[in-house]
């Protein structure tokens, strides 16, 4: 008998060949138990990704937090509900000319460019106060009915910065309204270019009580008057006037329209004869 074939070496044979399975069924176990391992890591993984992707779709915006927020900050130069009654002018003057406009809006931009220094030198004159209410429809939103619209944020984050312009003084606010509505600085209404805190910082920047200074560009950037903003949004959706477009001018519960039109005045020639007829009403 060989020795291949001895009875010693067959249970050699047959032990090595248990060792070797029992390493193998060990090495398979230990191989299945990476790929659940790391199979459930995926998974949870996947999970706390959807997870934290859902939190995040259900995170409100800055500006649906702006909305809901129970404190309100208003800007100084300010009266009534929330702050939103801005009038500016000499106690004196007797009747006030109200004027609704949207920072997006090209035709208060043509308005503004057209008719704003009258409207600024009448006021200094005492010939009447105005008082500003802004509107932020352009970007789809609808206060009243408590909704942030879809179509930008440029109205309000404007409106905020004005906000911030008047807390340092009425005469800014006028001036950097002026500079928001100019020609060189207003764009085009579908580009929404308010949005961005750096752009209104440079606009502000033409206008001498606002240029480097430093509080009105922390307030700018921190969204300090944003709920300000809203508030004052909500005032002009809600308006006793019958105001639905901007620009309106409204006095004494009138509204002032070009002769023979139902629209502002949009020059001022068209605005001096619109208005000295209602002041003499």
């Amino acid at each position: 008998m060989s020795k291949r074939n001895s009875q010693a070496n067959k249970s050699a044979a047959r032990e090595r060949l248990r060792a070797e399975r029992e390493r193998q069924a060990k090495k398979d176990k230990t191989r299945r138990q990476i790929i659940v391992g790391v199979s459930v890591v995926g998974v949870l993984a996947i999970v706390g990704a959807g997870t934290w992707g859902i939190m995040q779709l259900n995170k409100p915006s800055s500006w649906e937090a702006a909305k809901d927020a129970k404190n309100v900050t208003a800007p100084k130069n300010t009266s009534g509900d929330n702050g939103t009654t801005v009038v500016i002018g000499k106690p004196t003057a007797k009747k006030t000319l109200k004027l609704y406009e949207d920072p997006r809006c090209p035709i208060c931009a043509s308005f503004e460019q057209e008719v704003g220094e009258t409207i600024v030198k009448d006021v200094e004159a005492g010939k009447y106060k105005i008082q500003y209410v802004g509107a932020t429809f352009i970007d789809g939103d609808s206060l009243s009915q408590g909704t942030i619209g879809n179509r930008g944020e440029g109205s309000k984050n404007a409106l905020s910065a004005l906000g911030a312009a008047l807390n340092v003084s009425q005469e800014a606010f006028l001036a950097y309204k002026s500079s928001l509505f100019s020609a060189k600085f207003h764009p085009e209404e579908s580009d929404d270019k308010f949005k961005d805190d750096a752009y209104l910082i440079e606009v502000a920047n033409s206008v001498k009580a606002l240029k480097g200074n430093e509080s009105f560009q922390d307030a700018v950037r921190k969204g300090t008057y944003d709920e300000w903003a809203l508030r004052m949004s909500k005032a002009f959706d809600e308006n006793k006037d019958d105001v639905t477009g901007t620009p309106t001018l409204v006095m004494d519960k009138k509204k002032v329209t070009a002769e023979g039109s139902d629209n502002a005045p949009m020059t001022a020639t068209e605005f001096t004869a619109a208005i000295n007829k209602a002041l003499k009403n």
